[in-house]
């Protein structure tokens, strides 16, 4: 009996080999040996291939079982600082999430936090800031240039091996009290802060730290007595606006963006209409403004007239008012209060909530797999990486190490 062929091409291949070809084929990528994906992890952990040595290594290890100390030797590539961290970081220090963006203190203090192996959640609170060391030979850190971080692009400089930790406080004059994180760098408030009402910061801290934008948060039952006056309750003449659009965002944002109320980024219009040698304000307690008489920068008292009856700051305190309703599935955290003054404790309200922990794993997940996450085996393995990253401190490490794991097959 004559073998059953099928035509592929110009060769007829006989139908049992096909069933096999087809069956190889389709089998999932994870079947490449310790070798490969050592390559793979390597590549996707620094954006370079390994040397011989340490791809020997690799191998060596993820034969043992022992991945994640595997990817813990990639990561001692300065790549993975200087092009991988780097990459991953600069979006979020400006409103374009331009990647080209140059070096700063915002994206120089997060890869800081990174290889000091820091609980990730001080990005939003902690008086924390990364600087180049002494022997670098650039410019100093300074408040009103980026100087400093433009030398070491550069230079080319190993960010793993320069970066020095100190306190905003320290170099920049801020309270301690009144660090928060990035939110309060240079770049930070070079983007957010400069113009506006202080609610960019707000709006752009959760696109880039809880991974959704105020569109995502609408919620229309909550309480609209914290919204300011600069909103109009009749945008177009029409009320029914404001009440099934507006007042979704603005409900939760104004009393959460309320911690912003003393700081401002100062720049000369005229000379320097871009901001390039402005620095961050902040009203220190018994500091005046001369515009609302109180501790509050005037920009939080702007076009009061189009609604007088709206809320009137008159201090930083802050209340979440997303604890309740559509936006409670966020994940907060039952042991702090909803509630505050100023930018340090709303930022740990911030980073303490279960969607900020997923949506930086999320992020990871995206940047070491090349993609979103895709179907239940994803998912899943987003919650478990979720989980492993709350229960050890917030290891960021340990998620791109992790999530390099899960991708090294494919």
């Amino acid at each position: 009996m004559k073998h059953l062929v099928r035509q592929i091409g110009r060769y007829k291949i006989p139908l049992n080999w096909t069933l096999f070809i087809l069956a190889i084929s389709t089998l999932p990528l994870t079947y490449a040996g310790p070798r490969e994906q050592a390559k793979r992890m390597h590549d996707r952990l620094t954006g370079i291939p390994p040397s011989i040595q340490v791809l020997d290594e690799m191998e060596n290890l993820i034969a043992e079982g022992k991945v994640s100390e595997a990817a813990d030797i990639a990561m001692q590539n300065p790549a993975f600082y200087s092009v991988t961290l780097k990459n991953w970081i600069t979006p979020w220090t400006n409103e374009e999430a331009d990647v080209f963006a140059p070096l700063n203190d915002y994206t120089a203090t997060i890869i800081g936090m990174v290889r000091d192996d820091i609980d990730f959640r001080q990005i939003l609170s902690g008086d924390i800031l990364y600087v180049a060391n002494s022997n670098a030979g650039i410019p100093p850190y300074s408040m009103t240039s980026n100087a400093h971080y433009q030398a070491l692009e550069e230079q080319s400089a190993d960010l793993q091996d320069i970066l020095q930790r100190t306190t905003q406080s320290e170099e920049t004059g801020l309270p301690a009290q009144a660090t928060a994180g990035v939110m309060t760098t240079r770049a930070a408030a070079k983007s957010f802060f400069k113009d506006g009402t202080n609610r960019a910061m707000f709006r752009f801290t959760l696109i880039n730290h809880l991974c959704t934008d105020l569109e995502g948060l609408k919620d229309t039952s909550r309480s609209p007595d914290r919204i300011r006056q600069d909103v109009s309750r009749s945008p177009g003449g029409d009320s029914r606006i404001f009440n099934n659009s507006c007042v979704g965002c603005h409900a939760g944002m104004d009393p959460l963006a309320q911690a912003f109320a003393y700081y401002n980024y100062e720049y000369n219009v005229e000379s320097d209409p871009q901001g390039e040698q402005g620095a961050l304000q902040y009203n220190n307690q018994g500091q005046v403004d001369p515009d609302t008489g109180s501790q509050v920068q005037a920009k939080y008292h702007i076009n009061g007239n189009n609604f007088p009856y709206g809320f009137f700051t008159n201090n930083d305190d802050w209340s979440n008012y997303w604890r309740q309703g559509l936006n409670k599935n966020l994940g907060w955290d039952t042991a702090l209060p909803g509630n505050g003054s100023g930018a340090k404790s709303m930022g740990q309200e911030l980073a303490n909530s279960q969607q900020f922990a997923n949506c930086q794993v999320t992020k990871v997940f995206r940047n070491v797999c090349l993609r979103s996450p895709q179907d239940a085996a994803d998912r899943s393995k987003i919650t478990t990486i979720t989980n492993t990253f709350t229960n050890t401190g917030y290891n960021i490490k340990q998620v791109f190490a992790d999530a390099a794991d899960y991708c090294k097959g494919e």
